[in-house]
């Protein structure tokens, strides 16, 4: 018989002691900051968000990033970075607020797996539209007809958001060996 189960569990009540001097919140090994269903992870989450729409938004405001395969890529990856950052943070605020750990092993093997990707997308095409903003600037020197200040942002947002992205990673896939 094929039964589905919650792929989110309660938080175990640890009841406080006198010795602890107050009432001071006792922290579980499981919830450490930055992995999912924690204040950090949702933090992370949403600055990935940010830096990935700010990338987003400054490439696709210039009229010429459709005539490169390289700004055409970080368009289509920070896309991509922007959703998943920011379906995870509605999960993390719901796990937040309802207080439930997202620490099933099925939940961490799809956030790893999905970390994984993005964050192997949006560092390739930020190397990939680095080196054709090196290409315009320095090597041809026709950043006076280009928009390089907005071609140059939007790739520095774009390591922004891979900088961001691999806490998240590296947290899921340390939690997903450890269970």
């Amino acid at each position: 018989m094929s039964v589905s189960h919650a792929s989110v569990h309660p938080v175990e009540e640890v009841p406080a002691t006198e010795g602890e001097g107050g009432n001071a919140p006792r922290v579980r090994m499981k919830d450490i900051q930055g992995m999912p269903g924690t204040p950090g992870g949702l933090c992370l989450r949403i600055s990935q968000f940010i830096f990935a729409a700010a990338a987003l938004s400054i490439m696709a405001s210039t009229s010429d990033f459709p005539s490169v395969t390289a700004f055409c890529y970080l368009v289509a990856a920070a896309c991509l970075q922007s959703l998943w950052s920011f379906s995870l943070a509605i999960v993390d605020v719901y796990a937040l607020l309802v207080r439930r750990s997202l620490q099933n092993h099925r939940v961490v093997t799809l956030f790893t797996i999905g970390d994984g990707v993005t964050s192997t997308l949006i560092f390739a095409a930020a190397c990939a539209s680095a080196g054709i903003t090196v290409l315009i600037d320095n090597d041809l020197g026709s950043c006076s007809r280009n928009h390089c200040v907005q071609f140059e942002t939007a790739t520095g947002m774009a390591f922004v958001c891979w900088f961001t992205t691999i806490p998240s990673f590296l947290l899921n896939f340390w939690s997903m060996a450890s269970q």
